[in-house]
């Protein structure tokens, strides 16, 4: 089977080592359009088991990957100064590039071509000449979707508040939302280590927030200066550090056919989950997974890609819908702040609807004990 996959991402690497993993015949290449050292952002974070959800198919990529995680058991929500530990919570996180560089190195050594520095911009390119699949996994601004939005049927939703992707050189002991209200109103930040030495630390704010603060009108360094100094208390002198960081809003994708002839979406090119919920690589990976077993199982491509979406689509909707509820809830956060912390975190827990007060109770009984008494000394703090 020649195979072209177009963008070298968790997705696409993942699902041409798959492939070739399958059967060394296959002809897979993908084409990737930056540089093999080069990516945006900082570290990428897994929820739950981390990488558990692979050992079934996959036990040396479980294998390779796990020990260069950082992992901790527990969430902490910080409203202002007032820290709540929840118990339960369970993540790992590894740093971007190092993450691409061995799935490079993977999927390399069982054969696959990696193109890097290669911009395709049309599916007539040569390169794609004579393919029995193209794979689109080219990210949530794919060329291939966006330009084939109605045989896709897709629906996308620039959602209203304002992130920015920064690191760190502060190693945070645990996934961490910080919440911290000033003058111009609440800013968020999603922190996190990815490795001994470095953090993510993603900035958030609504837009209206955005708007009073001015950062419109602000460079790069001074964008950076006012998040130091929000949330200077946090950082303890460490500095933020900028990848080409810079302020988005984040789309909404999905598609209500994810294939037509013998294209097909994977990915963030297929559907977008946000950031909050640390879905988005295991998304990606399970994407590849999902292709992979329905082109093994099936007889024609037609019916392999049919099967592909029927199978996929349950377990992902699931997922898309809590990331959703989740969006919903951080566009009302300069709102929610007036909550008491125990009150704030306990909304923060249940925000999605996946989880009810009894997995509260089961997850981190002392804080449905606090939430159900309103008794916040239970954490050893006045509230």
């Amino acid at each position: 089977m020649k195979i072209r996959i177009i963008g070298g991402g968790p997705a696409g690497l993942y699902f041409a080592s798959l492939m070739k993993r399958e059967n060394s015949a296959h002809d897979v290449v993908v084409y990737e359009r930056g540089p093999r050292d080069a990516t945006w952002g900082f570290g990428v974070v897994f929820s739950d088991r981390a990488l558990e959800f692979l050992r079934a198919d996959d036990e040396p990529m479980v294998q390779l990957l796990t020990p260069l995680m950082e992992t901790w058991p527990n969430l902490t929500i910080a409203h202002n100064d007032t820290p709540i530990p929840v118990a339960g919570n369970g993540f790992a996180a590894i740093g971007r590039l190092e993450l691409l560089s061995h799935l490079y190195a993977h999927a390399e050594s069982l054969g696959v071509r990696i193109e890097f520095d290669s911009e395709l911009a049309a599916l007539d390119h040569p390169a794609l000449a004579g393919a029995d699949l193209i794979v689109a996994a080219n990210g949530a601004f794919s060329w291939v979707r966006n330009e084939n939005e109605d045989k896709f049927g897709t629906e996308s939703d620039l959602r209203r508040n304002r992130f920015i992707w920064y690191g760190t050189g502060k190693p945070f002991d645990s996934l961490s939302l910080t919440f911290r209200e000033t003058g111009h109103g609440v800013f968020c930040a999603h922190h996190y280590r990815y490795s001994p030495t470095m953090s993510t630390f993603l900035v958030e704010v609504t837009d209206a927030t955005w708007q009073r603060a001015g950062f419109a009108d602000m460079d790069e360094a001074e964008t950076i200066r006012h998040c130091e100094a929000v949330f200077a208390a946090d950082l303890d002198g460490h500095p933020i550090l900028s990848n080409k960081s810079f302020w988005r809003q984040f789309p909404a994708v999905s598609n209500r056919q994810w294939s037509f002839d013998n294209v097909v979406l994977m990915g963030d090119a297929l559907r977008t989950a946000h950031f909050s919920i640390g879905s988005g690589t295991r998304l990606a990976m399970e994407d590849a997974i999902a292709l992979w077993k329905a082109l093994r199982d099936s007889e024609s491509l037609t019916e392999a890609l049919a099967l592909y979406q029927a199978r996929r689509l349950p377990p992902m909707t699931k997922i898309l819908d809590a990331a959703n509820a989740s969006i919903r809830w951080y566009e009302r956060m300069d709102e929610l702040i007036r909550l008491s912390p125990i009150d704030f975190a306990y909304s923060y827990m249940t925000r999605t609807g996946r989880v009810d007060h009894d997995e509260v109770m089961r997850r981190d009984p002392k804080l449905a004990a606090a939430w159900e008494h309103g008794h916040p000394e239970i954490f050893g703090a006045s509230y």
